[in-house]
């Protein structure tokens, strides 16, 4: 079965998470990513905690299907052997500050000139116009810059931090479709272009109805806990034994709830007779639903409430997850062949296309894994690569040799 994206080359001079998801996403649908990192630590995640086998789990989860070159960018030969990669590639993606590609003969005109089929992809933290544009970014920074932070936590609390990097995961997904995008406008017009994604933009879109709302109305949102600000009871409740959470978000499901727990009274209290009537009377509502939920376990609410047919659950940890019936059975955890971490199990990709699936084909490579193959690819000879490794321009050869594919 052909991948969708066999054949499509990847340039791959992005680092830490963002880049890296979006990367892996194109080489799980098929297409071939070298990964060009520095020789002596490479990808800043190498060393983050926590580690599985000494290799760190930040990197193995974002790094699978990809190929990895060690190679020195401050050695002239080095920028050579990129530009060589990039003259045949279809796709280049980088999330160095910005200027720095520039000085080093790797921005856009000159990847352009050299292939003006390129689709040439840039990942910032603010984007690479306005008076942002060289300013880094991380994940923790934009969620306080982009009110994402401001709007987390309860309501008396501190801002709080959203327990996922959402901001580096949306801003990879965004790149990724902004990818395709140009891919089939190539498809129809021969022509590349350049993609300018930054986590700032990425984060300022999905604040949708809360900026709408503001502009409409000039109220400033506030943190809600795990409320809605246009929907009630939409919810977590604490039961007798831990939290589970509603969410009734039509007049139908409301309805069916005060039936099912018994209290077919409340669909006759003027304050809770529409959606906008308890959105005005959250603090009656949610107390009055608390102190019914307050009597019985979680166990017993979710099971009652789903089986009336709306929607309600647990609130999961992560060991709950991984180990999920439909987690599992949507193939969402999977056992990888790695030549240092026996039994890797890391989560699967989400795209779920019937005829192009996507396949893990790579383990996530150790440092310079393949130098020896991709320059080989490139048209180097076994004495020129020595010597390349010999004057330090690419990283020692990996410990390790690549296992079989997975599956």
């Amino acid at each position: 079965m052909a991948a969708a994206l066999e054949n499509i080359k990847v340039v791959d001079l992005t680092r830490t998470l963002a880049g890296p998801f979006c990367t892996m996403m194109l080489g799980d649908m098929g297409a071939d990513v070298v990964k060009i990192e520095e020789p002596e630590h490479g990808d800043e995640t190498r060393g983050w905690t926590p580690f599985w086998n000494e290799v760190s789990t930040q990197f193995l989860t974002f790094n699978r299907n990809k190929r990895s070159l060690s190679i020195n960018l401050k050695e002239k030969e080095g920028v050579d052997i990129v530009l060589g990669l990039v003259a045949d590639a279809d796709i280049m993606v980088e999330s160095f500050r910005g200027g720095t590609l520039e000085r080093l003969g790797l921005g856009y005109e000159a990847v352009k000139k050299l292939n003006p089929n390129i689709i040439y992809t840039t990942i910032s933290g603010y984007g690479r116009t306005g008076p942002m544009a060289d300013m880094p970014g991380y994940d923790l920074i934009i969620q306080a810059y982009s009110g994402l932070m401001h709007l987390t936590g309860e309501p008396d609390g501190l801002p709080l931090r959203v327990g996922f990097s959402l901001v580096d995961l949306f801003t990879g997904m965004m790149t990724y479709g902004s990818i395709l995008t140009a891919l089939r406008h190539r498809d129809n017009t021969g022509e590349g272009q350049r993609i300018d994604s930054s986590l700032l933009d990425g984060q300022v879109a999905t604040m949708s109805y809360h900026a709408t709302g503001y502009m409409a109305t000039g109220n400033e949102p506030h943190r809600m806990g795990s409320g809605h600000p246009s929907l009630v009871p939409y919810q977590s409740f604490q039961a007798t034994d831990g939290f589970f959470i509603l969410g009734c978000a039509n007049q139908g499901l409301w309805e069916k709830m005060c039936q099912a727990i018994g209290r077919a009274d409340f669909l006759d209290d003027p304050r809770y007779t529409t959606n906008t009537d308890r959105v005005a009377h959250r603090a009656e509502c949610v107390n009055d639903l608390s102190e019914i939920f307050a009597k019985e376990s979680t166990e017993h609410w979710v099971k009652l409430i789903t089986s009336a047919g709306i929607p309600c659950g647990p609130i999961n940890r992560v060991s709950d997850v991984v180990n999920n019936p439909q987690v599992q059975a949507r193939n969402m955890v999977v056992e990888v062949p790695h030549p240092e971490v026996p039994n890797l199990r890391i989560p699967n990709s989400p795209m779920k296309l019937s005829d192009t699936p996507a396949t893990i084909r790579r383990h996530p490579p150790m440092l310079g894994e393949h130098n020896d193959e991709i320059l080989a690819d490139a048209g180097f000879d076994a004495s020129q690569i020595t010597q390349l490794r010999d004057k330090g321009v690419i990283g020692a050869k990996a410990a390790v040799a690549t296992p079989g594919h997975a599956d």
